[in-house]
């Protein structure tokens, strides 16, 4: 039999001691061992004394390892007193006993620690497999594998759930508590109707969320219907999938779930722009749901930002959606207008911003129905003499004649004027100008092409014996309001916007307003909005729906307002709220941030930027195109082409009161029907749109 090493090495210890313990003190009474083994007993006595005294448990082991040194010491002073060996030589049977006792006690160890080890090794146990379940009554042995055979005792266990039973149960790799049950009917013939999730989560103790049940659709070999249902237990699953969702997973739970941002919709890939530092989402529900619904502000929540920062954009394309997520909102970037991009393409086109999405937004200096119109509504500061000022570069460009008339001067709209064929100030020139586009109208439709024949203009055609013509109005309203002008300014207008595009003539209103009730008229909104891409800039919120409305967008494409200002709001509000600091003043930087309305539904954007302070005569050619000389000499024969900065002539709005005895001339070519007033008073009674107008008409009126 083997003994641990221990107690060998105890046992030859105490056969080696026991020698010297019984000779140390007989030959050699001296000797420094005495002295070594009775200090070593009363370090033993020592311990004895302090286990007795202590609390914890354990004294008793304790006293008996402290045993072997007392003992020794007893001995040694024995032997020391006792003369020669003693009687019976009585020295030696004492160390013989005190070695044999330890030997067979062992002191040390086996009584070292508290779960001392045992001297033999027993052998482990080995191990047993668990009993398998046995067959259930209600369900005999089909053969199915142990996993199966384990979840149908647990499921009998718990009741049996919408009294089914369990065909197969299948495990789920990677996922140690999912897995999928097929359960049919306990009884043939019935369907299954009171399994719901709530029970089949109770009876695996997880979350109602983490069971889905699934119809069963029959196949070859095995039935279907009502009578079976498939189970999916996936705690494991989503526990993964809330922690650490996939880009699909995560869209379907939070985008495309029923009330969510887009609901019904399906992820379908996400892309990313590290140049232009922009994600793209792109979605697609199925067609069966016609257009996606896409709610704005929930949709800027889920992707952990604000509607206001203009961080992000949605395009809808039929059935498909397109999120863009930029770093930083584009709408709150500069974009430097170039002359590259102000220069109209073979098509007319150029570069008049950008759009939220980061496309180029481009306008056009024609139609195929002629010469473009134009309609920039902003309020002040909104940026719409920055934007008049692209159109009126494009148009230089584009080799077209370019008039301007505002309604009141500027910086701005001055340093445009040099580079334009006539420009002024004022509602008397405005009307001016109009009456000559007017006339240019007759004009130009009896000018013959190089073919001798009298066409449309179409800048595609070669032969055409004029330039297109843009007249800008600037203010238009303001003038349209004036008491002397005002009607027969709108009058024109109307004309031109009808007739002018076939004669290469665009007018261009500038803004506040297009609203009826302020003066515009719905026949001029119409033709404009008709033959020319339009652009909104910086509406205020509560107008957007009334803005648009007039412009003719249904309702369900009207655009949310635009935020105060695209930077994001400083951190730290509620520290100075508590310090009593003033909050940092916002960064108004939504001047030309608006809309630019191209097809049926308004794309937000920001226009181009054009430094004049830095000047801008790089933006525009080295001449200013004009007019023929043959339409200024008709023009001229109409009285129509001189400084029209000069006071009002006699006879230019009417007959004069001296002459209303006389004899009426012949009225002259064009422009002299409206110089002895054409039957028409200065201020229309169909025109009066405004209580300012009706007041000078009854002002007029009495003085008839």
């Amino acid at each position: 039999m083997s003994v641990p090493r221990s107690v060998a090495l105890e046992r030859t210890l105490y056969t080696l001691a026991a020698p010297v313990l019984a000779t140390a003190p007989n030959l050699y009474p001296d000797s420094p061992v005495n002295t070594v083994v009775q200090l070593a007993g009363a370090a033993g006595i020592g311990g004895w004394i302090l286990a007795a005294k202590s609390d914890e448990s354990g004294a008793g082991r304790k006293i008996l390892r402290w045993s072997p040194l007392v003992f020794a010491a007893a001995v040694d002073v024995a032997a020391k007193n006792t003369i020669g060996w003693g009687p019976w030589c009585m020295d030696a049977l004492l160390a013989a006993g005190w070695a044999a006792a330890g030997a067979i006690v062992l002191p040390f160890s086996r009584h070292a620690r508290r779960n001392h080890r045992p001297a033999l090794a027993a052998p482990a146990p080995a191990p047993q497999l668990q009993p398998l379940p046995e067959p259930s009554p209600a369900q005999p042995d089909d053969g199915a594998d142990q996993f199966t055979r384990q979840v149908r005792w647990l499921w009998e266990n718990r009741g049996m759930p919408g009294r089914t039973l369990v065909v197969t149960a299948t495990p789920h790799p990677g996922m140690p508590n999912d897995l999928s049950l097929l359960l049919r009917a306990s009884e043939a013939g019935r369907p299954i109707s009171g399994l719901t999730e709530e029970a089949v989560a109770a009876a695996f103790g997880v979350d109602v969320t983490d069971v889905r049940i699934e119809e069963v659709a029959r196949q070859y070999g095995r039935e279907g219907g009502p009578g079976w249902k498939e189970v999916h237990v996936t705690p494991d699953a989503n526990e993964r999938r809330h922690k650490d969702p996939t880009d699909h997973e995560w869209w379907a739970d939070r985008i495309g779930a029923a009330g969510g941002p887009v609901p019904g919709s399906e992820f379908v890939k996400k892309v990313r722009d590290h140049g232009r530092r922009v994600t793209h989402y792109i979605a697609q529900v199925p067609d069966e749901m016609g257009e996606p619904r896409v709610n704005l502000h929930t949709l800027a929540a889920a992707l952990k930002t604000k509607y206001d920062e203009g961080r992000m954009f949605v395009t809808v394309d039929g059935s498909q959606v397109l999120v863009s997520l930029w770093d930083s909102s584009p709408l709150a970037q500069v974009f430097p207008a170039t002359r590259e991009l102000l220069t109209p393409d073979k098509d007319g086109r150029w570069v008049t911003g950008y759009l939220g999405n980061g496309q180029p937004a481009r306008n056009r200096v024609y139609t195929d129905r002629g010469a473009a119109h134009g309609l920039f509504v902003a309020p002040s500061g909104g940026g719409k003499t920055q934007l008049m000022a692209l159109h009126v570069a494009a148009d230089a460009l584009f080799g077209a004649v370019v008039m301007l008339a505002t309604e009141a001067p500027d910086e701005k709209t001055a340093a445009l004027g040099k580079h334009t064929a006539r420009y002024g100030v004022g509602a008397l020139y405005m009307i001016r100008l109009l009456r000559v586009l007017d006339a240019l109208m007759e004009i130009r439709g009896e000018m013959p092409w190089e073919d001798g024949q009298v066409h449309d203009w179409d800048p595609r055609l070669p032969g055409c014996p004029y330039r297109m013509l843009s007249a800008y109005l600037d203010e238009f309203l303001s003038a349209a309001r004036n008491g002397d002008y005002g009607a027969e300014i709108m009058d024109l207008a109307e004309r031109v916007s009808v007739k002018g595009r076939k004669y290469g003539i665009g007018i261009k209103v500038a803004g506040q307003s297009i609203y009826v009730q302020d003066g515009f008229t719905q026949l001029l909104c119409e033709n404009l909005r008709e033959n020319c891409i339009p652009v909104v800039l910086k509406v205020a919120p509560k107008k957007v729906a009334d803005m648009f409305r007039a412009l003719g967008i249904p309702p369900e494409y009207v655009p949310e307002p635009l935020p105060r200002s695209f930077s994001p709001a400083e951190k730290g509000r509620i520290e100075r709220v508590m310090r009593g600091e003033p909050e940092p003043p916002a960064d108004s930087n939504t001047g030309g941030a608006g809309w630019i309305v191209e097809a049926k539904q308004p794309d937000v954007l920001r226009t181009l930027f054009m430094d004049f302070k830095a000047g801008i005569d790089g933006y525009f050619p080295a001449s200013t195109a004009t007019l023929t000389d043959h339409e200024i000499r008709e023009l001229e024969a109409r009285d129509l082409w001189f400084d029209w900065t000069e006071p009002p002539r006699p006879g230019e709005f009417g007959p004069e009161p001296d002459d209303e005895d006389g004899d009426d001339d012949a009225p002259k070519k064009g422009g002299g029907k409206r110089r002895g007033g054409g039957g028409k008073s200065a201020t229309r009674r169909d025109a009066v749109t405004s209580p300012r107008q009706a007041l000078e008409a009854i002002k007029n009126l009495s003085r008839a």
